[in-house]
């Protein structure tokens, strides 16, 4: 049996009796012995055969050492348990016991009133004019009941959040302004288009409340109680009579200012249908609707219901809604809560796709329903001129019901970003303005925006397509026109086509090419308060734009778009001419956008655009002084807190 090595220096320090053994022939096993008699303390004396043993002195007994013991620290022999010591006990009579460790199930537990536990460390001090740290009047903390006990609030999860935004507008403009029938500001001129340089000024305050119960934080209220009111001052300036009032007795300048009702709704939680919180939930007032991702087909805060929610871990989302739209202030675009809802009903319902058909690319498919009652109704504007009928055609009231069904897209395809809409506009419209007759509506919309980012840059190239009617006389309309547009599309307001209103005269009274805020040419009497015309000439947009991110506060953005009209049948009738040219000319705008603080809080734009005229708009618009081109500026800036 071999000697463990660790043994080895033991074996050299034993008096030389292994080399005696191992010369005498002893084996191995000898050895061994050896070792355990000396581990065990006893001294014995072994002889060659043939010789007389000596006598054997035993010494006196010694401890028995443990082997265990006689290791290094920590060591033991494998199924040996060494004798614990006693269990030490400590009695505290009367003391509160802890609860069992059962009674924790997670490695934390709660603290009473955890949001305004760091403030109690000093670490924060919530100061209520500071939107940027944590502030109970924005939501960030609940409502302490004892400072609200007039509140009829009973949980410790309610919280509250108040928004207000400044919102300024300086914005110098040219534009083909009509001469007044009956008188104009200038005696001795007769021409059909006057002066175009104008001016308007708004300052618009917003500020909106809501109550909220439930943490957000990862699944939506239980209830929410929100209001918005938002007041307008407006300053127009214009160089022509029966421009901004009715009256040409009345002057060229106006100021007025208005009181709307923005939002005022009711947001319910039915039930959460998974443990992701994938939800349901109703809400019930005037309230923010979107019908596609760049607000083609309708955008506006208006009277509704709404049943919304998710599927699939948020994978799949949809609404289900009816509307019933406000009537709104002439001069500010605000809701008018005073006057009675119109008769013009949109129901619709939408569901989007998460990651389809491309991972990062969302996908919806929209079925819209437009009903439209307003074909007795005298609508005067707060100016004094009509909207409703709109002095176009036969002048007559009309009833339409309109169906839209919709596919869009928005999201990314590998590094290209990419947002599309295409829409057909199905349906019947009661009185053509044209034959007194029913006709069908047939008309088709497409809209595509791409983008590509080279790190601070993005270009992006846009395209769009409305579908204009071609012969006004027949009993099909294939002029495209949408519920409420607001697009944010090919430079948005930037874009002096989208940000100003053209207006068609010699053709129509108080009608214009296309609305404020708008770029299909529907020839309404206007956006806010007339209605949906689908006997127009269409619109055609092909643009190409780049924003430059310069710095993380400084964006610079161009764009330069060339527009054209699909059909001039339609103007050419209203205007009793032969011919008028598609080309409407080239849309060039830039802007500068600053953000000193990094955020939405406060943001400065300057923004100028210039209109190239083509051959159509020539035609249609020439004046006096041959102007050759139209501009537009607008100075914003917003703060918001």
């Amino acid at each position: 049996m071999p000697v463990a090595a660790s043994f080895i220096p033991l074996l050299a320090t034993m008096s030389g009796n292994a080399a005696v053994m191992e010369a005498e022939g002893l084996g191995a096993d000898l050895i061994e012995v050896q070792l355990a008699s000396n581990f065990a303390g006893e001294q014995e004396t072994r002889v060659a055969p043939g010789q007389e043993t000596p006598a054997v002195t035993t010494p006196a007994a010694e401890p028995e050492i443990e082997a265990d013991d006689a290791l290094i620290e920590g060591r033991k022999r494998p199924g040996q348990q060494r004798q614990l010591p006693d269990k030490v006990s400590q009695e505290n009579p009367g003391a509160v016991r802890p609860p069992p460790p059962e009674a924790f199930p997670a490695d934390s537990f709660p603290v009473p009133d955890r949001w305004r536990l760091i403030e109690s460390l000093g670490l924060v001090k919530e100061r209520w004019f500071d939107p940027y740290h944590q502030n109970t009047l924005k939501g960030d903390r609940p409502i302490d009941r004892s400072k609200v006990k007039w509140l009829p609030i009973r949980e410790d999860d309610w919280f509250f959040a108040l928004n207000a935004v400044s919102d300024t507008v300086v914005e110098p403009r040219s534009f083909p302004i009509p001469v007044g029938v009956q008188t104009t500001d200038r005696p001795g001129s007769n021409d059909v288009f006057g002066r175009t340089n104008s001016l308007v000024l708004a300052q618009t305050f917003i500020v909106g409340a809501a109550l909220i119960k439930g943490s957000t934080a990862y699944k939506p209220p239980d209830v929410e109680y929100r209001l918005t009111l938002a007041w307008q001052v407006n300053h127009v300036d214009v160089p022509e009579r029966r421009v901004l009032f009715v009256e040409p007795s009345k002057p060229t300048h106006r100021t007025d200012d208005f009181l709307g009702v923005q939002e005022a709704f009711l947001d319910y939680h039915l039930a959460n249908t998974s443990d992701r919180y994938d939800f349901r939930s109703i809400r019930v007032g005037i309230q923010p609707f979107n019908m596609d991702f760049r607000g083609f087909l309708f955008q506006d805060n208006q009277l509704g219901i709404r049943l919304f929610g998710n599927r699939d871990n948020n994978r799949f989302q949809f609404n289900l809604g009816a509307i019933w739209r406000l009537e709104k202030d002439t001069n500010s675009g605000l809701n008018d809560v005073t006057q009675s809802p119109r008769d013009d009903w949109t129901l619709f319902a939408n569901v989007f796709r998460q990651d389809f058909p491309f991972p990062g690319f969302t996908s919806q498919l929209s079925a819209t329903l437009n009903i439209n009652r307003e074909a007795d109704d005298i609508e005067i504007d707060d100016n004094g001129f009509p909207v409703r009928p709109a002095l176009l055609g036969n002048l007559r009231g009309r009833d339409y019901d309109i169906g839209y069904i919709g596919l869009s897209g928005d999201g990314r395809i590998g590094r290209i970003n990419l947002t599309h809409s295409l829409y057909a506009a199905l349906g019947e419209d009661r009185n053509s303005i044209f034959t007194d007759r029913k006709a069908e509506v047939r008309a088709f919309f497409a809209a595509a925006e791409a983008s590509y980012d080279v790190n601070w840059a993005r270009f992006r190239l846009s395209g769009l397509f409305a579908s204009g009617d071609g012969d006004p006389y027949d009993n099909t309309e294939r002029g495209f026109d949408a519920i409420f547009e607001n697009p944010i599309f090919a430079g948005a307001d930037t874009s002096y086509w989208i940000r100003q209103t053209i207006p068609f005269a010699g053709g129509g009274r108080v009608i214009g090419i296309q609305g404020r805020n708008g770029i299909l040419n529907s020839l309404r009497s206007s956006k806010e308060q007339g209605q949906s015309n689908f006997n127009n000439p269409g619109t055609m947009l092909l643009g190409a734009g780049a924003d430059f991110d310069l710095t993380p506060e400084f964006r610079l953005s161009g764009n330069v778009n060339h527009l054209w009209f699909h059909k001039t049948e339609i103007l050419q009738a209203l205007r009793n001419e032969g011919s008028i040219p598609n080309d409407i000319g080239w849309d060039l705008s830039t802007a500068a956008i600053w953000r000193p603080k990094a955020t939405q809080n406060i943001v400065f734009r300057l923004s100028g655009a210039v209109l190239d005229p083509g051959k159509g708009f020539r035609d249609l618009f020439t004046n006096a002084r041959r102007d050759d081109r139209y501009y537009s500026v607008l100075m914003n800036a917003i703060v918001t807190f």
